[in-house]
């Protein structure tokens, strides 16, 4: 393959931070340039994080300038704006290949890169990891900067508050800068603003600070007087008196997009010592004019024609199962006034889009605050009205002690929509879907369902309304089977199973959710039973038990970790009953799913059709003729 930075006469050249730093400062702006560039041809060929890393080009250069990594560390909060650290970190030639199978990854990973110095993928953790690595290095004597940028999005989870709050009692040398791409720049982020970025930044007002501090403090009436003219004025000229407060020293807002503005600011913090807060002003989608109109569009598109800026749509056969849910909660907000939908800042991945719009005093946008979203849920449920909580299966697991002391303790009427269940694709490891099952299934009073297919989706969302217990329904990524979905909604009996085929070879087979559809066409070509599930918690265990009684061998499918899941509640429920009939767990294996296509992940896990159909065979097969042999012998 051809170099695919031929037409980027400096980036070409760049194969670490170490070729940037040789570089005079004067070319730069041109190094930015042509990355931003080159980011924008290379992921319109496969899509990917886009908007976030065209804001963070000249900051991310700058870093790399001012910084000696990988000796210094600098830690990215989530990995959506980290496309420019991985070009420029000696990974440009394969950017065309990120998110895809045996590619990047699509966040920094450790064993990508030492570069990449913590792995990331869910937001929030970048000042609590670096400051980890501050301490360190304090305590092994080792001199090093440490550095985490972190988005205004991230900045809303309680994490990256108590993280700042506990940097700010250390003596750690840590900077901490705060990407902040939700608004315009302002006047005040201009000539004047950047002047005392740097004259804050600089040695001798920091000496003059401190000298200061140490002169004033035996003059209790002047020290106080002192402080708080100094306060009063960074009120005033800087938006920085919480973090002030909180321990920090505070320099900004500056011009994200200024080079010379914030290498020399970046050089004067890296001779400072203890904990530093700077306030970087970004725009999203920066230098490429479809993302700077629509960021949210352009956060992580699929390919597209860059002179256009047209995304090429994919044909999809029928509605996702997170349209099918946003439809269903459209319905159901008109016919019950007491329907609240939340998410914690995925409107559009899960679908809220238009409930936002036409019921917008009973949608919430928590942000970035999975916890809270629980919590402010069970407040709701406590008083009567019915919360919805749209939440991403990888997200729920940051909510689990809410989700048991909060919700299910109390036994409040909370429904979790989730989203992303099983594997997702493209995102990778840290978005897996992989453990609800397990994690949720312990949990007392609580209902858990997944569907075979969209109608069931739709029908079991409702079924959830009408219980006075939490309840879950988990569903996957993308498309179902394409069923036509009744619009008329039904609640479900709880805890009944579908018997779907009855067959005649003793073999039966117990599917969950998403591997209904796999196990049917199994079903049809080894003549067995299978049974739609339906329930993990209650189980059908009549259903179950009769399904053990006459059959000699049972199957169980589903996409979730094998370990604790679904299946485990059925050699659970045959243990207790004596039942000793052959077993056998089909899930996601006790690992970790990589990066891929969602049909490639599938495949990975053995839980694609070829993969379930050879394992499930060559089972039955030893099974028969074990008991062939059994039977022979006696």
């Amino acid at each position: 393959m051809s170099d695919p930075a031929a037409d980027f006469p400096l980036l070409r050249a760049i194969d670490s931070p170490a070729d940037l730093r040789k570089l005079p400062q004067k070319k730069l702006p041109a190094v930015a340039r042509e990355l931003r560039e080159f980011l924008i041809q290379t992921v319109s060929t496969r899509g990917g994080h886009f908007a976030a890393g065209l804001g963070t080009v000249e900051l991310t250069v700058a870093l790399h300038y001012v910084f000696d990594t990988p000796h210094d560390r600098i830690v990215w909060d989530v990995g959506h704006q980290a496309y420019p650290h991985k070009v420029l970190t000696g990974r440009r030639d394969r950017l065309h290949t990120i998110k895809q199978k045996g590619g990047l990854a699509p966040f920094p990973t450790r064993a990508e890169s030492e570069y990449d110095t913590f792995g990331v993928g869910h937001s929030s953790t970048s000042v609590s990891a670096a400051l980890g690595m501050a301490v360190a290095a304090a305590r092994q004597g080792i001199d090093r900067r440490v550095v985490a940028v972190i988005g205004d999005g991230a900045m809303t989870a309680g994490m990256a508050f108590e993280a700042l709050n506990h940097a700010g009692s250390l003596p750690a040398d840590l900077l901490v800068i705060l990407n902040d791409n939700d608004m315009s720049i302002s006047e005040n982020v201009g000539a004047l603003s950047n002047y005392f970025a740097r004259v804050l930044s600089g040695r001798v007002y920091a000496h003059l600070r401190e000298g200061s501090k140490k002169v004033l403090r035996q003059m209790p009436t002047v020290w106080e007087l002192a402080r708080r003219s100094e306060e009063h004025m960074k009120g005033m000229v800087l938006p920085g008196t919480m973090f002030e407060e909180m321990g920090f020293n505070y320099i900004g807002p500056i011009d994200g997009h200024d080079l010379n503005a914030l290498v020399k600011t970046l050089r004067n913090l890296r001779k400072l010592r203890g904990p530093q807060f700077l306030h970087v002003v970004t725009r999203k989608g920066k230098g490429y004019a479809p993302a700077e109109a629509d960021p949210i569009k352009w956060h992580g598109p699929g390919p597209f024609d860059p002179a256009s800026g047209t995304i090429f749509k994919e044909k999809n056969p029928g509605p996702t199962y997170s349209q099918v849910f946003g439809q269903w909660l459209c319905d159901m907000a008109e016919r019950d006034p007491r329907i609240i939908g939340i998410t914690p800042a995925m409107r559009e991945g899960s679908g809220m889009v238009e409930f936002s719009r036409r019921f917008p005093d009973r949608y919430f946008d928590v942000a970035i605050a999975e916890q809270h979203a629980v919590t402010f849920a069970a407040g709701l449920a406590a008083e009567g009205l019915k919360p919805v909580v749209a939440i991403y299966s990888t997200f729920l697991q940051r909510a689990y002690d809410q989700l048991i002391h909060d919700v299910a303790l109390q036994n409040l009427p909370v429904v979790f929509a989730i989203d992303r269940a099983g594997l997702v694709g493209g995102d990778g490891a840290t978005h897996q879907g992989s453990f609800d099952l397990s994690f949720m299934r312990c949990i007392p009073n609580l209902v858990i369902m997944a569907p075979a297919d969209e109608n069931e989706c739709r029908q079991m969302l409702y079924t959830a309304t009408t219980l006075s217990c939490p309840a879950a329904v988990r569903y996957p990524r993308g498309c179902g089977p394409g069923v036509p979905i009744e619009q008329e909604m039904k609640a479900l009996p709880i805890g009944r199973a579908e018997l779907r085929r009855e067959g005649r070879s003793g073999l039966a087979l117990l599917a969950f959710g998403t591997m209904v559809e796999p196990a049917q066409r199994i079903a049809e070509r080894l003549d067995a039973t299978l049974v739609n599930m339906r329930f993990i918690k209650p189980l059908d265990e009549d259903l179950a038990l009769e399904i053990a009684a006459r059959h000699r061998a049972v199957v169980t499918i589903e996409e979730n970790a094998t370990a604790g899941g679904a299946g485990s509640a059925i050699g659970e429920l045959y243990a207790a009953e004596g039942l000793q009939v052959p077993l056998l767990h089909l899930g996601i294996p006790d690992r970790f799913i990589e990066h891929g296509s969602r049909e490639e992940c599938l495949a990975a896990a053995g839980l694609d059709h070829a993969s379930l159909a050879g394992a499930i065979e060559r089972w039955w097969k030893l099974q028969s003729e074990g008991r062939l042999r059994s039977a022979s012998g006696a």
